[in-house]
């Protein structure tokens, strides 16, 4: 064998123990039973150290330099670049530092799920604190001493990507949305849902509307948990979803968008399963095809007029008398503290707020103890009114409890990335409402896998969006789409 034989193979041996732990967190978030936190911590820390030593192992420096990239295609030159990147970022990170890590997160997430129900965020600040010190140690180690320790941690999840880059993103996008939003609410609001829905019929509208964006459940399964999410790669790649009695869409958007993560992971080529090239290249593309799946396709006028017969069929007369009325409801603007229940206008500007405050919480200029009175002051400066309780403000989401600094902005850029393909989209597929209209969405998703899920890892980020929707990234087609669809919804001009 080459060394480069002997390196996939080790690779892919390391690949498979990664899905193994990825189904531990997976089971933490939805089976596991709550008295089993302590010995998981100890689990998750285990399979961690072993996972980590062989992200590190000496031999595969040996491999990589034995390797003459020129000699490879495009494909394998992909596998070397990502484990070349992996290695080099393991062997900067201690190992006791690294289960260290794993330990205390999976003690934080099952903590945080107990502050966020009693509303507690003094109780959770000390171990959210062990959570902040180990990261920052982290980013230390994999920034060196010249580094900007939010970008080194920025790079596990955006490859390539400078918080001051995005910063500059965010500025742009920023007024925008703010004038977009103030027009809009100074208009009479859709008709609202009055009534509740029943959890077994969401959960039923749930798997309808998953199927119908293409999720292949004999290589998945939903199930509900605190915070949806979607784990896995290749052919077990499982979602999860919540419901609430006021809120179907919550559990059916919800669904959609965790659909759009699972579809890209099922779409990848099956020749790159359990190799570095065989997941999402980023969360900012993985968050493109939850978005555009979530948004532009699923509310859609097109997909909702069909989701409209959907609902009647399951819940009967819900109080929308009409497909029209019901897309501007799933569509309504409002006042809200949820990000992941937040309209297309508003969702960017809670990220916003998560981004500046974890930026600061990394360069220290922010300490955990005053996290949560900085998080409702910004709230109340960016949102015009206060927050309420805590599980609606600084423990809403499961990101900073589970170690992630640096995920949030991800989300923003997703939205940005699918702007660019949507537009794209609409170009390449002329006839797309028309087949949105009747609930298909294949010649949306064929697209999206032939331009982009099927690659995988196989280009950059950047690139990868770049190659699928042939331009550059900008903010403006997200911008110029919302501002053409909310302005048909509220009436501001001429849509």
């Amino acid at each position: 064998m080459t060394a480069f034989d002997d390196l996939m193979s080790f690779q892919r041996e390391t690949e498979a123990l990664a899905q193994v732990a990825g189904r531990l967190s997976w089971d933490q978030e939805t089976m596991m039973p709550r008295g089993a936190a302590a010995q998981r911590e100890e689990e998750v820390a285990a399979l961690e150290s072993v996972l980590h030593a062989r992200r590190g192992d000496p031999r595969l420096g040996d491999w990589l330099a034995s390797v003459d990239d020129a000699a490879l295609d495009e494909a394998n030159r992909a596998q070397l670049r990502l484990i070349r990147r992996s290695y080099e970022r393991t062997v900067k990170v201690p190992a006791a530092l690294a289960a260290a890590i794993a330990r205390t997160v999976s003690r934080a997430q099952v903590t945080w799920i107990e502050a966020r129900e009693a509303g507690d965020f003094r109780g959770f600040a000390p171990l959210l604190d062990e959570v902040l010190r180990l990261r920052r140690e982290q980013a230390a180690a994999l920034a060196g001493e010249d580094g900007d320790l939010y970008d080194a941690l920025l790079d596990d999840y955006e490859p390539g990507a400078k918080g001051a880059d995005l910063q500059a993103m965010f500025d742009r996008l920023r007024p925008r949305l703010v004038a977009l939003r103030a027009e809009v609410l100074g208009r009479p609001s859709p008709l609202a849902l009055g009534v509740d829905f029943h959890e077994d019929g969401q959960m039923r509208l749930a798997r309808i509307v998953a199927e119908s964006f293409g999720y292949d459940l004999r290589r998945g399964r939903i199930d509900k948990a605190v915070h949806p999410f979607s784990s896995g790669q290749g052919h077990d790649v499982r979602i999860t979803t919540r419901t609430v009695p006021a809120d179907p869409f919550n559990c059916l958007y919800s669904t959609i968008h965790e659909t759009g993560h699972a579809g890209y992971e099922q779409n990848i080529d099956a020749a790159y399963h359990l190799t570095p090239v065989g997941g999402g290249v980023s969360m900012g593309v993985h968050e493109s095809q939850s978005r555009i799946y979530e948004n532009q396709l699923g509310r859609s006028r097109a997909y909702c007029g069909w989701l409209y017969e959907r609902m009647r069929d399951e819940f009967g007369d819900f109080g929308i008398p009409d497909p029209e009325s019901f897309y501007a409801t799933v569509n309504r603007l409002k006042n809200g503290y949820i990000r992941t229940e937040a309209d297309e206008v508003q969702y960017n500007l809670h990220v916003l707020l998560r981004f500046d405050l974890e930026r600061a919480l990394i360069s220290g200029d922010l300490a955990v103890a005053d996290l949560e009175t900085a998080w409702n002051d910004r709230f109340l400066a960016d949102f015009g009114y206060a927050v309420d309780t805590p599980a609606n403000g600084v423990l809403q989401d499961v990101h900073w409890s589970a170690g992630l600094f640096g995920y949030f902005p991800t989300y923003t850029l997703g939205n940005v990335y699918a702007g660019c393909l949507h537009a794209a989209l609409r170009r390449a597929v002329p006839d797309l409402d028309s087949q949105l209209a009747v609930g298909r969405t294949g010649p949306a998703l064929a697209w999206l896998r032939e331009r982009l899920q099927r690659f995988g890892g196989l280009r950059t980020p950047r690139a990868t969006i770049e190659h699928a929707a042939g331009m550059p990234v900008s903010e403006e087609p997200l911008l110029d789409y919302l501002d053409a669809k909310f302005a048909g919804i509220y009436g501001l001009k001429a849509a």
